[in-house]
């Protein structure tokens, strides 16, 4: 099925600062509510990847173009035409998809607006803070479609708890940015109208964070998910000693210093 004009993957790229690079990914299919089809998830794969090279990158934004959609899912059109095999092939592009936001190595900040259901909230769930604004609504309704909620839907019950995440993929209803942010789901949720600002002044904190020291943490923070506590506390010494391996431990010590001496005097 040929893709609708409009769809399509937009990137924007931002620099706050000299030397700091934030990339906004927009997914662009209005029409379908931003819903994924192959092309726009190999698109948003690829970029991803792309923009994991970049060494100037401090933060990713991922949103939904318009007001109302983050992501509806996946495209309900071509998931209808899918046999055992193609539907293999579809998940695990879907699935490289929210691997390559897991994988990139600064954090990751889903911009969510609209409906975030079924794939839409896998992707929120691969980010690594979300933010939503106060009419958004969310669910994961695959199995109302006769499908199971499968790849990252796994991420759920870390963020949720297992009787949450039971509750919202056995019955595959809607439930509100309050709700969201009650259980886990979301970080921060603002009114519709203040959504930029709250994603600006998320990402303003991130910036005075150091570069290297940002990417460290995200790095252990991914480790500690597939590790046991021993061997999670043993990477965080691992993680600590590669941090002086470079002189930003010193340089922003230093200035933390001088600042306390000022404010001292």
């Amino acid at each position: 099925m040929a893709d609708l004009p409009q769809s399509k993957i937009e990137i924007s790229f931002r620099q706050p600062q000299t030397g700091a690079r934030v990339v906004w990914v927009t997914i662009s299919n209005e029409s379908m509510l931003n819903a994924l089809n192959s092309s726009l998830i190999d698109q948003f794969a690829g970029v991803l990847r792309e923009a994991a090279l970049d060494e100037q990158l401090r933060a990713v934004v991922i949103a939904g173009a318009g007001d109302k959609a983050f992501s509806g899912g996946a495209d309900f059109r071509e998931l209808a035409r899918l046999n055992p095999v193609s539907a293999r092939d579809f998940i695990t592009r879907l699935h490289r998809a929210c691997q390559a936001v897991r994988d990139l190595p600064v954090p990751v900040i889903a911009r969510i607006q609209g409906y975030a259901l079924g794939a839409g909230l896998e992707l929120a769930a691969a980010c690594d803070l979300r933010i939503a604004a106060d009419t958004a609504i969310f669910g994961m309704p695959e199995v109302k479609l006769g499908i199971p909620s499968v790849i990252e839907a796994a991420l759920l019950p870390p963020l949720v708890g297992w009787g949450r995440a039971r509750e919202i993929l056995y019955l595959g209803e809607n439930f509100s940015a309050a709700d969201a942010l009650a259980w886990g789901l979301v970080e921060r949720v603002v009114p519709k109208a203040s959504l930029d600002q709250e994603v600006d002044r998320c990402i303003e904190s991130l910036l005075r964070t150091g570069p290297r020291a940002i990417r460290l943490q995200k790095k252990l923070i991914r480790s500690w998910e597939d590790l046991p506590l021993r061997a999670a506390i043993d990477a965080g010494i691992d993680s600590l000693s590669a941090a002086y391996e470079g002189d930003e431990p010193r340089q922003a010590m230093q200035n933390f210093l001088s600042t306390r001496r000022k404010a001292a005097t």
